[in-house]
């Protein structure tokens, strides 16, 4: 092992495990070394002036939300956010859930993961799948120091936050990271909230997957990257919730991916609601599908 890959999970050990770090939040780089598929140029990320919403993220981390001790239970989650690949919705679909998923027992992890640019990556298509898989690996490598099961750790995406989760959970053996200790990068578990999962021309969400693949992208790269046509056997168990009404991101892409789980004899939970739009801006309440979010985890022996 390196000395900066020991350094690294030092540094994450002293930050961690210490007594009283009851809400513990911390944004560490998510690589411990170099950025793969990087290119050197200046970081040009920007935020708005609350710093809820992030564009131009070219340095990827991690920021770690630790339930009180006495209230741990031993699962996590890792959180991906949305915004259709041009920006993460950092707060209202990251750190805000995070603090939820404490308020439970589990610990939580938002990623605050690279936004495809061809300015920044060598190739952009892959950038945000390294960076799910490099957060499942970090994670499952660092669970003992923050009191982690390391068979209980599940991904959660919203929107195109959901399609990196969607093909993190489909290609979780893809080798476009570094793994030397052969670490499982496959999520124990996926919650998908209004997910892109398709990028069709018939049901995908067309600005992600030019975001994402750019304004030509082959028939391969699109098929790669339609999570529908990627499900295996041992995709992990999920959860999905989408509203009907959504004019963003067809509720077909989560039709799609629940009959695609199930014709490969994978556990599947679907919650459609009448209304919801793109954003569950206002219904469902967000205790009313979160709720719900709790009661599957309960039935997979996730949380009490």
């Amino acid at each position: 092992m390196k000395k900066p890959r020991k350094l690294f999970y030092a540094i994450l050990l002293l930050f961690f495990i210490s007594e009283g770090l009851c809400y513990a939040q911390q944004e560490l780089p998510l690589y411990p070394e170099r950025i793969p598929n990087f290119k050197d140029v200046p970081d040009q990320e920007e935020k708005n002036e609350n710093g809820d919403v992030i564009r131009r993220v070219s340095r990827p981390t991690l920021t770690v939300f630790l339930p009180d001790q006495e209230k741990g239970n031993g699962s996590a989650v890792i959180i991906f956010p949305g915004g259709g690949y041009r920006a993460l919705m950092a707060k209202r679909e990251g750190s805000d859930v995070a603090k939820i998923f404490n308020d439970i027992g589990v610990a939580a992890f938002v990623l605050k993961y690279r936004l495809p640019d061809d300015d920044f990556q060598v190739d952009k298509s892959i950038a945000p799948l390294q960076d799910a898989l490099q957060a499942i690996k970090t994670v499952r490598e660092g669970s003992k120091n923050w009191n982690i099961d390391p068979g209980k750790i599940g991904i959660m995406g919203f929107s195109a936050g959901g399609h990196l989760a969607v093909t993190a959970g489909t290609q979780f053996r893809s080798s476009v990271i570094n793994n030397p200790h052969e670490t499982s990068l496959r999520p124990d578990f996926m919650i998908l909230v209004y997910p892109v999962v398709s990028l069709s021309d018939s049901t995908g969400h067309r600005g992600s997957r030019n975001f994402l693949l750019g304004q030509a992208p082959s028939e391969d790269q699109i098929a790669r990257f339609s999570a529908e046509l990627q499900v295996k056997e041992d995709s992990p168990p999920t959860f999905i919730t989408h509203g009907a009404d959504d004019t963003v991101v067809p509720v077909a892409n989560s039709l799609g991916f629940y009959e695609a789980l199930q014709d490969k004899n994978v556990s599947a939970e679907l919650h459609i609601y009448a209304k919801g739009e793109h954003g569950y801006l206002q219904t469902p309440a967000f205790d009313e599908w979160f709720g719900r979010v709790r009661n599957w985890m309960k039935s997979m022996a996730l949380v009490d």
